[in-house]
């Protein structure tokens, strides 16, 4: 025993003594060395490596509580974005069956979903991306560690396996861009033990059946959105507002439609405790907020969607100084993506005030990496970055929300023009388009730049992402009311918008 403490410790005084070489020397195993892979860390990882830089990745997925586990790729891959739109496009699918009767088509007999089928083909999908980045990373000489990271100075990282020896890396520049993790209460009895969240929905091996969905966040909406749509009960319980931090005219509309489409919602109210029953049921009791009163129901599952926490903890970063915000634990970083300490960055999720979106941590990962390479110096711009929430009825918007242009610019100096409109394929289906909506938020003066674009309808991310580019290349409501549309679309009402908030006329779209 003796014996294997020496080792230790003399394995010890090796690593220690090559990172002391390697600082005195200014020689560097690396680079660059990025923890985390998830997109914006593979992106990042792999722009650097092919401007020439020597680069390694480390990336490790700790189980979710219910032991739930993925391969390479971060959250959009796995358990994200990727998922979470096929499954939106089998809800979307139920309805295309229902709408089809309407178009003549002869469907005999009841239509119903299969989980496990839909699941299965997921899950496959995902394995192949998983397999499809590490083959990238091969292509492009990037050295993948299937290890924990986490930092021992300025230019060591300290790799860690799930199992074997641990070692060090040195690197002229070390990258984090480890992301976040769904939070679950810790103050509400029976929430860690008997609910998922959604690092689990996507990898469940048979249907959730009825399901309560705690928070009202764009991932809450979204699951119980596509829930919904393949026809089991979900409700969603909002403790005050949904889809905070966007536009909430457009929050509403989302939310009417959820409410018509069969989504139930519980407003106003906290849950208390969840327990188990003898039948395996869960009985979740509550409190509304209103009256202060008690309710309960019972569900098969329980999804938590009320926010993620950045994955910080465990990196070494308070012993090296790396400054972070003390109420979110993100990471405090500046226009360059650089931390409080030299040779340190962080971007995406994990950096204080970043939209926790993927397509910009791709971006600024990119970015970051030329800048590190000598290759360019532009920085990462975060205005004007488009989104879209994939609830059942798509909302879709880039810029500023109305609430945010007024506070901004001062109410009398926006203008907002609106439109309700009826896409047309839901005509002859016969659906209702109370909340198809549009609205562009403008400077009132001037060449009245627009300052924000909304709008909730069929396939809104696509139609919303053609109109990013026209933001960000400084679009005044003149170039938008200029553009010839493409008839009949719903991307075109959007040139065809000429009617005011203020003026107080109706801005219902009338004829083809």
């Amino acid at each position: 025993m003796s014996a294997l403490c020496r080792g230790r410790h003399r394995w010890k005084r090796i690593n220690w003594c090559h990172i002391l070489c390697r600082n005195l020397t200014g020689k560097y195993d690396y680079d660059v060395v990025v923890i985390g892979g998830g997109s914006g860390g593979l992106a990042c990882s792999k722009e650097a490596a092919q401007l020439g830089q020597k680069v390694a990745v480390l990336d490790y997925v700790e189980p979710s509580l219910k032991g739930t586990k993925w391969g390479l790729g971060g959250t959009c891959v796995n358990v994200g974005c990727i998922p979470k739109k096929l499954m939106h496009q089998a809800a979307l699918l139920g309805t295309a069956v229902k709408d089809a009767k309407k178009y003549g088509w002869q469907i005999s007999g009841p239509v119903s979903h299969d989980w496990i089928t839909m699941a299965e083909a997921v899950q496959n999908h995902v394995r192949s991306l998983n397999w499809g980045h590490r083959v990238q990373l091969q292509d492009k000489k990037v050295k993948y560690l299937n290890m924990r990271g986490s930092l021992v100075d300025e230019h060591t990282v300290k790799a860690v396996p799930k199992a074997g020896k641990e070692m060090t890396l040195t690197a002229k520049n070390i990258v984090i861009a480890t992301g976040g993790r769904p939070k679950i209460p810790t103050n509400i009895p029976g929430a860690m033990e008997h609910g998922i969240t959604s690092d689990d929905i996507f990898w469940l091996k048979e249907s959730p059946r009825k399901t309560l969905v705690v928070g009202a966040s764009y991932v809450a909406l979204e699951c119980a959105g596509f829930l919904t749509g393949i026809g089991l009960d979900a409700t969603v319980m909002v403790r005050s507002i949904a889809l905070r931090g966007f536009d909430q005219q457009m929050a509403a509309l989302v939310t009417d439609y959820m409410e018509s489409y069969g989504t139930k919602f519980v407003q106003k109210c906290v849950p208390k405790r969840v327990d188990k029953l003898p039948s395996g049921a869960l009985k979740v009791t509550w409190t509304d907020a209103r009256t202060g009163n008690e309710h309960n129901d019972t569900y098969d599952t329980v999804l938590w969607a009320v926010g993620r926490a950045p994955e910080t903890k465990a990196l070494g970063l308070n012993k090296l100084g790396v400054q972070l915000n003390k109420k979110t634990g993100k990471i405090i970083v500046g226009v360059d993506e650089s931390t409080s300490v030299p040779n340190i960055y962080a971007f995406g999720d994990i950096g204080q005030g970043r939209p926790e979106l993927t397509p910009t941590a791709i971006k600024a990962g990119k970015l970051l990496a030329r800048r590190l390479a000598g290759h360019g110096s532009d920085l990462m711009d975060y205005d004007n970055v488009p989104t879209t929430v994939f609830t059942p009825l798509e909302y879709g918007c880039v810029g500023l929300s109305e609430e945010e242009a007024e506070i901004k610019h001062g109410k009398d100096n926006i203008e907002v023009y609106h439109a309700f409109y009826k896409p047309l394929e839901f005509t002859v289906a016969e659906r209702d388009a109370t909340q198809c909506y549009l609205k562009v938020v403008c400077e009132r003066h001037g060449d009245q730049k627009i300052l924000g674009l909304h709008f909730t309808g069929p396939n809104a991310g696509e139609v919303t992402q053609g109109f990013a580019m026209g933001l960000q290349c400084g679009a005044t409501y003149s170039h938008l009311s200029g553009t010839v549309g493409i008839h009949p679309t719903c991307a075109e009402e959007l040139t065809k918008i000429n009617i005011t908030k203020r003026s107080g006329l109706d801005a219902t779209v009338t004829g083809c």
